[in-house]
């Protein structure tokens, strides 16, 4: 059933304000905290052994070894979840500079623009 007239502006109308609303949302600034896969993994990788290691210490009747393998567990999970700082990952060498950024846009912002220039070609 196709929309009547003033359902379909009512509809462009409402997907407009959400593409910009969504806009400034995702270009919220996150002060240049991000969350590293590397520690993630090696938090991961901590997590199992501390795991193994609880095991391990609940079957031989050892306090330590579980109580030192909950710590490990427990450094694991805060290594993983613990956001680091934005730096660049490739240091400058002398006499070589440094690439800037492609683009200063974000990526939804890149999204939107595209997004538009595809629904303006349709109409």
């Amino acid at each position: 059933m196709p929309l009547s007239e003033q359902e379909q502006r009512l509809l462009d109308e409402m997907e407009r304000h959400l593409l910009r609303n969504d806009a400034d949302v995702v270009s919220a600034p996150r002060d240049g905290r991000t969350l590293s896969y590397r520690n993630i993994v090696y938090g991961t990788i901590l997590v199992l052994l501390g795991l193994g290691g609880l095991i391990v210490g609940v079957s031989v009747p050892l306090v330590v070894v579980g109580v030192i393998a909950f710590a490990v567990m427990l450094g694991g999970v805060i290594l993983a979840v613990t956001p680091t700082k934005g730096t660049p990952r490739a240091q400058a060498e002398p006499g070589r500079p440094v690439k800037a950024p492609a683009s200063s846009t974000s990526f939804m912002d890149r999204m939107n623009e595209r997004w538009d220039r595809r629904q303006g070609g349709d109409r």
